[in-house]
C-alpha cells in the first residue's frame, strides 16, 4: 500500500478529570476510583482489534487525548506505546503528544511520561489570570502553570500550551499584555481559542441566565486579529484558526485530522477514520465511533475486545464536506487533487460553481492552480462561509 503523505495517527481517549470545567462539551467525567489495571488491559485489547483492520499502515503520530490524561500511570502510556510499535509499523521520529494539566502533582509526573515514551506534551493553561482561572473552573493559579511551563522546557524538545480569550470583561489592552508574558514563555507552538458557549456545558446554562456576557463581536473580531498579528511577529504562524507555530513545529497529529487522513480512535467516545480496500487516500472511508460511556466501553471491551458503535461507509458528499469544513481551516488550504481523490470529480464538479465564485469574489476564498484556500478574512468567519459554500 502507498503511504499516504497525510499520516496516520492513533487518538487515545482518556475520559477523567479531577472536575469538569464549566465550558467543556468534551467526554470527560469525574470519578474518585479508577481501575487502571483494566483501563490499560481495555486499550491494548481495543488498539488490537483496530490494528487487525489496518496493519499494513505506519503510524506517524500519536495523542493521548481527554479528559486529562495526565492523570493516567505513566506506566499505562508506556504500555500503549509499546503495543502501537507492536501493532504497527512506526515511523522513527513518531510523534507521541500527551495532553496534561499544570497543577503541581500532574507537572511532577512530566519527567516519568517522558520516559515511557511521551515526546511532546500540551498543557492546558487556559489563562494567566488567576481570576479568570477561577472562573474558568481550572484547579491551577498562574504560578503553578508558569511552573509547569518551565518544567515541561526543561524535560520536552516539544512542547505547547492553550489559552482561552475572549473572555469576559477582557479588553484588547489586557489580552495583548497576557500574550506577551506567554510569548516569553513559548517554545515553538501556541494554541489559542475563542471562548464559546457550547450546548450542554454549565456555562450555557449561566450565559442563558446573564450570569455573565462575552466581549462584543467588534471586540472579538480585535482580539482575533491581534492574536495573529502579535504571533505572527513573532515567528510563530497561524497555521490553522486556532493553532500557531514555528515551521516545521506545526502538530502532526492535528494535521493528519485536518488534512483528512486516517486515525484510528481508541477509548471511549473516540472517533475515527479509516480507509479501507485500496491505496491511499482513495478507498472505502469508514467513521467508526466507540461507546461513549466509560463504564460500558470498559465492559464491551473486555467482553468483545472493542466498543464500537459506528462503522459506517463514509458517503460521497459527506466526504466532500468532511474535507472542506476540516481543510479550510488550514492556512495551507485543500489541495485539487485531493478533491478528486475523495469525490472522485474535480473540484468544478464536487462544489457549487456559483456559491464557490461568489466567495472568491467576496475576498473569502481564494482558488489557485492547484488549491483553494481560505483567506485570513475567510477563516475569521468560517462558520458562515462554509455555510455558504456546502448550503
Amino acid at each position: 500500500m502507498t503511504p499516504d503523505p497525510r499520516g496516520f495517527g492513533i487518538y487515545i481517549h482518556w475520559p477523567f478529570c479531577k472536575a469538569k470545567c464549566p465550558y467543556c462539551d468534551f467526554n470527560s467525567h469525574v470519578r474518585e476510583r479508577i481501575d487502571e489495571d483494566a483501563w490499560r488491559n481495555a486499550y491494548l485489547k481495543e488498539l488490537a482489534h483496530f490494528a487487525a483492520l489496518t496493519s499494513d499502515r505506519t503510524v506517524t503520530s500519536i495523542f493521548f487525548g481527554g479528559g486529562t490524561p495526565s492523570l493516567m500511570h505513566p506506566g499505562t502510556a508506556q504500555a500503549v506505546i509499546e503495543a502501537v510499535a507492536r501493532y504497527w509499523r512506526i515511523v522513527s521520529d513518531v510523534e507521541v503528544t500527551l495532553e496534561a494539566n499544570p497543577t503541581s502533582v500532574e507537572a511532577g509526573k512530566l519527567r516519568d511520561f517522558r520516559a515511557a515514551g511521551i515526546n511532546r506534551v500540551s498543557l492546558g493553561i487556559q489563562a494567566l489570570d488567576d481570576a479568570d482561572l477561577k472562573f474558568l473552573g481550572r484547579q491551577h493559579n498562574q504560578d503553578e502553570a508558569l511552573a509547569a511551563l518551565d518544567l515541561a522546557a526543561g524535560v520536552f524538545d516539544r512542547f505547547t500550551f492553550d489559552l482561552i480569550y475572549a473572555r469576559p470583561g477582557q479588553t484588547p489592552e489586557a489580552w495583548a499584555g497576557e500574550l506577551d508574558r506567554a510569548l516569553a514563555f513559548a517554545a515553538d507552538h501556541l494554541s489559542l481559542y475563542q471562548l464559546t458557549i457550547e450546548p450542554g456545558t454549565v456555562f450555557e446554562q449561566a450565559h442563558a441566565r446573564g450570569d455573565f456576557a462575552l466581549p462584543p463581536e467588534e471586540v472579538q473580531a480585535e482580539l482575533y486579529e491581534m492574536t495573529a498579528d502579535r504571533l505572527g511577529s513573532a515567528g510563530l504562524m497561524a497555521y490553522e484558526i486556532s493553532n500557531y507555530a514555528r515551521a516545521g513545529a506545526e502538530s502532526r497529529h492535528n494535521l493528519t485530522y485536518w488534512r483528512y487522513g486516517d486515525y484510528v480512535g481508541v477509548g471511549p467516545g473516540a472517533h475515527g477514520r479509516l480507509t479501507l480496500g485500496s491505496d491511499q487516500p482513495t478507498g472505502r472511508k469508514i467513521a467508526t465511533r466507540q461507546h461513549r460511556a466509560p463504564e460500558r466501553w470498559l465492559e464491551m471491551v473486555a467482553d468483545g475486545g472493542h466498543a464500537t458503535r459506528q462503522f459506517e461507509t463514509v458517503a460521497t458528499p459527506q466526504r466532500l464536506s468532511e474535507m472542506v469544513m476540516m481543510g479550510l481551516r488550514l492556512a495551507e488550504g485543500i489541495p485539487l487533487a485531493r478533491f478528486e481523490a475523495e469525490t472522485g470529480q474535480p473540484l468544478s464538479d464536487s462544489l457549487d460553481g456559483l456559491r464557490l465564485r461568489r466567495l472568491i469574489a467576496g475576498g473569502f476564498l481564494e482558488l489557485s492552480e492547484d488549491r483553494l484556500r481560505a483567506s485570513a478574512s475567510g477563516r475569521q468567519r468560517l462558520d458562515a462561509v462554509l455555510g455558504e459554500l456546502l448550503g
